[in-house]
């Protein structure tokens, strides 16, 4: 496990968290553009009244108990001894923290870093979401995920738990290694998206009868193309405040991150860019924004520990990836993601994760036979293997079947008459755009 720092850090060095921090709600704004942008203009206000709605939710639910059950290295937690090894499972902190010192210590930056973060993971769904999830249903989706499925996988990672200590347990390298949440908050919102993709379903006009999907292009690529910017300047901060809290970086290492991230987005942008043009004849603006995307995602795990040149690789690979697997998960899958939010967030999340074990350079640190700290320790992309499988095969199930007793209780998906109508007008009353005529040709054409 890489331990967190023990002493005090500096004032430069605490205000200097606290920049990088206060500019991730940038990345909150950008994926409520390119969420807004990528769907329908009837259903444009209603995009950008869930982002601010599940933002807001999401804080009240990470204050009520997420960051209780998240907890900071070093806290109070709930330990089972297996095997001779303690296993952390989820912490047990205060509720509405409570006895929390808010006064620029690791715990309360990470506890303003997670009430950010949480955030981002809840907007991620709303992509896939879009045109047909409802309001009110978006709202208590995110407070399960902000109360429950994102504290208990960041526990593991960032708060001391078990895939935390993998190295000091079983010398799988430094443990899982999660710079700035490729897995934490990029794959655990991209999974949580393809849930709700699977419970409220396809839009209508989105298949033909005979199973082929539709083009239905997003509404204003402007708004997208802000949205990107803006997710970069929100993403400096997330991958250096994350590498200085949980991974002990030094505060000059900022620079470092800043540019592995960029260059990481912008291949990956451009690699989408390239392979849509060979294959389509012309650039696609929508898979060039997803990769871009994609690439800020797989950046998110490895930033701190690779080299200029291999952040570049990272995010080339990651620009492929995303643009093939949009196609994949259409075609192949069935599944209707208006705002590519699996792709680029769980794919992109996915492949920066396994990336660490692959290119990064950690000071491992494992136990000798004596029980004392030794370094050399292999097996990173081993510990990288057990987060993905974890990802996969417990956080996909978990947000699943959490969604599908939701959508029992309280349906999650709009009726057909509001699809039609649009979801600004039917759920809000008013339209993102009233000097000008939306039209619903998917439903009068058919």
């Amino acid at each position: 496990m890489i331990p967190a720092p023990t002493a005090a850090p500096s004032d430069s060095a605490t205000l200097l968290c606290l920049a990088f921090i206060f500019l991730v709600p940038c990345a909150a704004a950008g994926l409520a553009l390119i969420s807004t942008g990528l769907g329908r203009s009837r259903s444009a206000a209603h995009s950008m009244m869930s982002s601010l709605c599940v933002l807001a939710v999401a804080a009240l639910a990470y204050f009520v108990c997420g960051f209780a059950w998240q907890g900071f290295a070093g806290g109070p937690a709930h330990v089972v001894s297996v095997g001779g090894k303690e296993w952390s499972w989820i912490a047990a902190g205060p509720f509405f923290l409570r006895h929390q010192a808010l006064d620029g210590s690791p715990a309360s930056l990470a506890a303003l870093l997670g009430m950010f973060s949480v955030g981002l993971a809840a907007l991620i769904p709303l992509g896939s979401g879009a045109d047909r999830w409802r309001l009110g249903a978006c709202c208590a989706s995110t407070a399960i995920l902000a109360g429950w499925t994102y504290p208990l996988f960041a526990h593991w990672v960032w708060g001391g738990g078990w895939l935390a200590r993998l190295g000091a347990n079983y010398g799988l390298g430094s443990g899982f290694v999660d710079s700035g949440g490729a897995g934490t908050i990029q794959a655990v919102g991209g999974l949580t998206a393809l849930s709700i993709a699977w419970i409220v379903g396809a839009r209508h006009g989105k298949y033909a009868h005979d199973g082929m999907p539709t083009a239905i292009p997003g509404h204003n690529g402007v708004l997208v193309i802000l949205g990107c910017v803006l997710a970069l300047m929100g993403w400096l901060g997330l991958n250096a405040a994350g590498a200085v809290l949980y991974n002990g970086a030094e505060p000059g290492q900022a620079v470092l991150v800043a540019i592995n991230t960029i260059l990481c987005a912008a291949t990956a942008a451009l690699t989408a860019a390239m392979i849509t043009h060979v294959r389509f004849g012309k650039p696609d603006a929508s898979l060039t924004a997803n990769g871009w995307i994609g690439g800020l995602a797989a950046s998110s795990g490895a930033c701190a520990f690779v080299s200029p040149a291999e952040a570049a690789t990272i995010g080339l690979l990651a620009g492929a990836l995303v643009t093939f697997s949009v196609e994949w998960f259409e075609f192949h899958m069935s599944v209707d993601d208006p705002g590519g939010s699996i792709s680029a967030h769980a794919m992109g999340g996915l492949w920066g994760v396994f990336s660490v074990g692959i290119f990064a350079r950690i000071p491992a640190i494992a136990m000798d036979a004596a029980g004392k700290p030794t370094t050399g320790a292999t097996g990173q992309w081993l510990a990288q293997l057990v987060g993905i499988a974890t990802l996969i095969g417990f956080v996909l199930p978990l947000t699943y079947g959490l969604n599908w007793l939701l959508d029992r209780a309280y349906p999650q998906r709009v009726a057909a008459e509001g699809e039609r109508q649009g979801m600004d007008l039917y759920e809000l009353g008013a339209g993102a755009y009233p000097e000008f005529i939306v039209h619903s040709d998917e439903f009068t054409e058919r």
